[in-house]
């Protein structure tokens, strides 16, 4: 019946859960969407990766990990909940507000995998460039056609790794004078 339409109440008897037991774990009807299950599996496996590993080469070996770790019925449920995000507003907005504390967490991790600190620009210059990343291939493809988004979260890494330089003539959009940035 859609997001809009459905209650906490609705979810709550389908989870075969009380409206208190929904609560305690779910503050609001968003966090139900909004709740990444792959974070922490995500995160804990970029911390398992090897210490040589640069922090953009251990990221992009965990996403290829944590992804071909999980199931069909896993990335078709992972699809559906992009989808719905991507398709209600108010779920859209409230994940590009969540991006903050995700973006601590990450700083936090190539902290400790660098030996720098935290709010050290560096540090925080390349988690932001990690997240400008993932965010644009995420919006760069249809909501139901998510499923080359490792292979371009990949691709942007790799060309953050090489420094962002964009090689070769301008293939449409805004042209520019400068080779790279």
């Amino acid at each position: 019946q859609g997001y809009e339409a459905t209650t906490v109440e609705q979810i709550a008897a389908a989870a075969e859960v009380s409206h208190t037991t929904f609560f305690r774990y779910f503050p609001t009807k968003q966090d139900v969407v909004l709740h990444d299950a792959l974070d922490p599996l995500a995160l804990a496996t970029f911390e398992a990766q090897p210490a040589a590993l640069t922090p953009i080469q251990a990221l992009r070996r965990a996403s290829r990990e944590v992804y071909a770790s999980l199931s069909a019925e896993e990335l078709g449920a992972e699809r559906e909940r992009q989808a719905l995000i991507r398709a209600t507003p108010e779920l859209w907005a409230s994940m590009l507000t969540g991006v903050t504390g995700a973006l601590d967490l990450l700083c936090a991790s190539f902290a400790r995998r660098t030996g720098r600190r935290a709010d050290d620009i560096a540090v925080l210059t390349l988690a932001g460039a990690v997240f400008g990343a993932g965010i644009a291939v995420w919006l760069s493809r249809p909501a139901d056609a998510m499923d080359d988004y490792v292979e371009l979260f990949e691709a942007t890494l790799a060309q953050l790794e090489g420094g962002l330089t964009l090689q070769g003539p301008p293939r449409g959009g805004l042209a520019t004078s400068q080779e790279s940035l």
